[in-house]
């Protein structure tokens, strides 16, 4: 691929901080020199070899600037004279220059290796564009008009004079480097697993990624920089995806499952991922930032061929040749359709580049010469070569859950649980692959870490349609997540056993194999009653799934369940779900009669309909009315008789939502079968002949769709 797959660094759309942008201002001349000195020594005195990959040549010459400058800044310092207008301008700039050169070295030093590899030319243009900054201060500073020792002079001329001759310096051994790169990501994409002692010599002895543990992390790094790049023209996080899957499968193939510690517990909240920070990550973003209108829309790189295409939208040449190549035929922009496929020179924007790379220093290759790694990547495409990465990587990972030891597995089950994260094609072919008997085996597993990361794996795995099959029909698979909800040694690991019956309830047929599992109810009931936050979101999400399915009432009556539901009517982040759930246990006369056993069914609801979501008053509503057609004399005696009921359903009348009207209308036509109603409930009047007006005079009976809960509720990957 040309230069258009190394995209602009450090694109991101917050505000920057103004402290990057504004000098200092009303200060003395003497505060002006002491705080530009403060700046520059933090900057030399905090900058170390060691902490650079790579560029380190660049940063030895933009600190060298910065330290002839902090030898002017110590003479002006012991001068007691006065600064000239032109010199106290002069250091305000000096003031922004430093501290953006503190942020791009912080950058360098900081960000991910891999990361700073591909986008080594634009970086390397950043170094040139600050020494130039630095050049032209050293122009402007009246240096005539300064009491300097001689050797200061010669100092300052001489960098002068080099400053002048500077050129843009691209590492030629860090350009191999990424040209490397490129050559592993055609390999996987053709389906080839790069030799191990190559891929050794380049993560090991070039990029100094020598164990488990700097992989683990380089692998944190890449994986920043797509959330920070999230919504942007896919090409970006594509790219990002498969260094994330290369690095990930070279991780294996190189170091195998070597122990990471306690890195590799990642689902224990009191573990800490050792997570590389980007310092000052907006106020890079925005001085490090080509001007957008010479930027491709689809690689964000600057043009060096740019085209304009039949809607009128420019693109560099080899970008949209490409896109045109895989069969688009819609403009990647606006998505119109493209109305022919001529590309026509755009001879005025290019003008424009080539003045601007001139302004700045950078230099504009022709478009026959791209970028030189353009040979090696001209084709590939990173999508697919993520894709045969994580294969490879699957492959090596149910290995070692098949034959590895009790750390590799775990290792192991912790990998396809970051796997399954991300991607329906990640959880089919690992589903595929076989990947579940060996994660049932380790539900069971004494190590906590194994476990917690085993189900959730399967809850991520779950997600996808055909791995649902797989799990229910895998012997004991079911029963070992049963055992994990009620033993399970973590409470992630409890909460994430519920979501994944919860998950696997979505389809109708496996409702009742799942409650007839001895204990799972009950276990749900528990967590339901006694469990964290999200722990009764789980649990409420699925005992809701499962009361969908008629046969299920009884066992969840035996189980507690009905105790549990109309406890958390008092919950505001669950009570709508409960609602929901007892609304459907109560079409039958034996869930409405155990729900009216409950002292605190019926006040639960009925406070719902005073306080809670529009669709928690659908629900309450709805589980009263078939509370009272189930439940008999009794029951609706027990409904009619709250006095607050009558002004709760008139308001329901005028303001509740389509199906909460409906219900509420229904409703009123059962009080008014008893002989007591008009005592009670002379009120409704309007609003009930208002609702009849829109509502049949027979309400039907409530379907599981007729519930207002979301029969599918998504699910978080975890």
């Amino acid at each position: 691929m040309a230069s258009g797959v190394i995209f602009s660094s450090l694109r991101r759309r917050r505000s920057p901080s103004l402290e990057a942008f504004l000098a200092p201002v009303d200060l003395s001349d003497e505060a002006l020199i002491r705080t530009v000195v403060a700046v520059a020594g933090d900057l030399v005195t905090g900058f170390s070899d060691h902490r650079l990959s790579f560029q380190r040549k660049n940063s030895r010459s933009l600190i060298r600037k910065v330290e002839v400058f902090q030898l002017l800044l110590e003479s002006l310092r012991d001068s007691s004279v006065s600064l000239l207008p032109t010199a106290a301008l002069c250091l305000r700039e000096l003031f922004l220059v430093v501290y953006r050169s503190k942020i791009l070295l912080d950058y360098c030093a900081q960000s991910s290796k891999l990361w700073l590899l591909l986008q080594n030319h634009s970086i390397s243009g950043h170094f040139h564009d600050l020494g130039q900054e630095f050049s032209t201060l050293l122009d402007v500073f009246p240096v005539r008009a300064v009491d300097l020792s001689d050797d200061v002079r010669e100092q300052i001329e001489l960098m002068r004079r080099q400053s002048r001759r500077a050129k843009l310096f691209v590492d030629k051994k860090d350009d191999g480097l990424r040209i490397k790169f490129f050559s592993f990501l055609e390999a996987f994409e053709n389906g080839r697993i790069p030799c191990s002692d190559e891929l050794r010599r380049f993560y090991v002895d070039e990029l100094k990624i020598s164990d488990a543990r700097s992989c683990r992390a380089e692998i944190e790094a890449l994986e920043e920089q797509i959330v920070n790049h999230e919504g942007d023209i896919e090409p970006t996080v594509s790219v990002l995806n498969g260094l994330v899957a290369m690095t990930r499968c070279s991780r294996f193939l190189l170091f195998r499952f070597e122990e990471e510690d306690d890195d590799f517990g990642l689902g224990n909240e009191n573990q800490k991922k050792a997570k590389v920070r980007l310092v000052n990550q907006d106020v890079v973003d925005k001085i490090l930032t080509i001007p957008k209108d010479f930027c491709c829309p689809i690689s964000l790189d600057l043009m060096r061929d740019p085209v304009i295409i039949s809607t009128g939208q420019t693109y560099d040449r080899s970008s949209i040749s490409r896109w045109m190549d895989e069969g688009h035929s819609n403009c990647p922009k606006t998505g119109q359709t493209l109305a022919h496929n001529r590309l026509v020179p755009n001879r005025t924007l290019r003008n424009l580049i080539v003045q601007w790379c001139s302004a700045h220093g950078i230099p504009y290759d022709p478009p026959e010469v791209i970028d030189p790694s353009a040979e090696t990547f001209a084709s590939a495409c990173p999508a697919k070569a993520t894709m045969e990465a994580n294969k490879a990587t699957v492959a090596l990972l149910i290995q070692q859950l098949a034959n590895g030891s009790q750390s590799g597995r775990t290792v192991a089950a912790r990998e396809i649980r970051l796997l399954a994260k991300t991607g329906k094609e990640n959880r089919a072919f690992i589903g595929e692959a076989g990947a579940i008997p060996y994660l049932r085996d380790l539900l069971s597993s004494p190590n906590t870490v194994a476990q917690e990361n085993s189900v959730t794996a399967l809850l991520n795995l779950s997600i996808f349609e055909r791995n649902k099959s797989r799990i229910m029909d895998e012997a004991g698979c079911l029963g070992s997540i049963v055992d994990v909800l009620k033993f399970g040694q973590t409470t992630e690991a409890r909460e994430n056993a519920a979501a994944t019956l919860f998950s696997l309830s979505a389809v109708h047929d496996y409702k009742k194999r799942i409650a007839d599992n001895v204990g799972a109810v009950e276990a749900l009931a528990s967590l339901l009653q006694e469990g964290t936050r999200r722990g009764k979101k789980d649990a409420v999400t699925a005992l809701f799934n499962l009361s969908t399915h008629t046969e299920n009432c009884a066992r969840m009556i035996a189980a507690g369940a009905v105790t549990g539901l109309v406890e958390a009517l008092g919950n505001e982040g669950i009570a709508e779900e409960a609602a929901g759930a007892l609304a459907l246990i109560v079409r039958q006369p034996l869930g409405a009669k155990a729900v009216v056993s409950e002292q605190a069914a019926v006040a639960g609801l009925i406070g719902m309909m005073r306080c809670g979501t529009p669709r928690g008053k659908e629900n309450a509503v709805a589980a009263l009315l078939e509370l009272c057609r189930s439940g008999g004399t009794a029951a609706t005696e027990r409904v009619v008789r709250v006095p607050a009921l009558a002004g709760l359903l008139q308001t329901l009348l005028f303001t509740g939502t389509k199906r909460a009207r409906r219900k509420a209308a229904s409703l009123a036509r059962v009080f008014q079968r008893c002989e007591n109603a008009s005592l009670h409930y002379g009120g409704l009047g309007l609003g009930y002949a208002l609702a009849s007006n829109s509502a049949s005079t027979r309400d039907t009976t409530i379907f599981a769709g007729d519930v207002s809960v979301p029969m599918s509720i998504s699910l978080p990957v975890l």
